[in-house]
């Protein structure tokens, strides 16, 4: 067999959006950036997400059985995301001062620089080592008329010059030069 060449760099090739998943436990919100988050089937609408067992909304996620997606647009400040993706909620409130709204699910709902928001109900899940997909049928969900385009990763980190964190499904390390 050929030696198989795995330039990591390839998988920036693929296309993602720029999410706030966020949950709820015992009605404190928590929510944590996510860019792995995908439609699996039209009907019933279901969607999974990549979420790092080291975030503590992995841990609210798993507990309530829900979450809710907030869908971030490309004019979404730096600052705003790098609250939500390099700050633990286990530190400060994420939601404090924060434009958002309860979900049906009881999960928050970020209104603030966002262009829709999905909320749904785990159904099952799958252990992917350092990650957990969570597979969920969507309960709810809404798209803003207010003229912003949605995000992907790609424009955060382009665009942008936004980073990842160690614990994102996209993280690799930065090559050495």
């Amino acid at each position: 067999m050929e030696e198989c060449r795995i330039d990591i760099d390839a998988l920036f090739q693929l296309n993602y959006g720029m999410y706030i998943v966020s949950s709820v436990r015992a009605d404190k919100p928590n929510g944590c950036i996510a860019n792995a988050l995908f439609q699996i089937t039209p009907e019933p609408p279901m969607i999974a997400v990549s979420i790092s067992k080291e975030n503590l909304t992995h841990e609210f996620i798993s507990q309530s059985g829900l979450f809710a997606a907030s869908v971030l647009a490309e004019q979404t400040p730096l600052k705003f995301i790098g609250s939500f993706g390099f700050r633990s909620g286990r530190d400060f409130d994420k939601f404090e001062n924060i434009e958002c709204k309860k979900g049906v699910t009881g999960c928050p709902i970020v209104l603030e620089n966002t262009t829709g928001y999905l909320e749904a109900e785990i159904t099952d899940k799958a252990d992917a080592l350092s990650h957990t997909l969570f597979i969920a049928k969507i309960v709810a969900c809404e798209q803003f008329n207010n003229g912003k385009i949605p995000m992907t990763y790609n424009y955060y980190r382009d665009v942008k010059g936004g980073r990842t964190p160690r614990t994102a499904a996209t993280y690799h390390k930065v090559k050495e030069t």
